[in-house]
């Protein structure tokens, strides 16, 4: 298994925070040449420690400004209702994130909602529509007081 050197971490650390730095100028932070941040830069994508790259966008100028965190519980825990509900629910556009869990819940949904009757028509017509869902319980987000997709390094 690789294991990332203080400076792949640097690395890592500058673009979890600075995606769309230039290579010349995540080389000068880091202390490398050009080139051989390139390579090093290449090697992590290589092994999967980049898993790719992405633009952040603002939910609520996209106009997605209501969150909700969705428990799921399902009838059963039967492998093909469990393969068949995560299929289904990857097609579900509102939702971003489908977590299985321990504990009182099968499933935890981050769903990105325009408002409350928004959210409402995505639970209806989607939601209760996935395989297999017995219950489900959502919370609003109220206010995000901290939010990161960086890993600590």
């Amino acid at each position: 298994m690789f294991e990332p050197d203080a400076t792949d971490r640097r690395i890592l650390d500058i673009l979890q925070r600075e995606g769309r730095i230039s290579n010349a100028d995540l080389a000068e932070r880091v202390n490398l040449s050009a080139s051989a941040c390139h390579r090093r830069m290449q090697r992590l994508e290589d092994e999967g420690l980049i898993a790719g790259y992405v633009a952040l966008l603002d939910a609520r100028r996209m106009g997605r400004a209501t969150t909700v965190f969705v428990e799921i519980t399902l009838s059963g825990q039967a492998e093909e209702l469990l393969d068949a509900f995560e299929r289904a629910v990857a097609l579900v556009p509102e939702v971003l994130e489908c977590h299985l869990m321990a504990g009182s819940a099968d499933y935890l949904l981050k769903v990105a909602a325009a408002d409350t009757d928004d959210f409402a028509r995505i639970h209806r017509r989607s939601l209760s529509a996935l395989p297999g869902v017995r219950g489900m319980q959502s919370s609003f987000v109220l206010r995000t007081v901290r939010e990161s997709t960086a890993l600590p390094i």
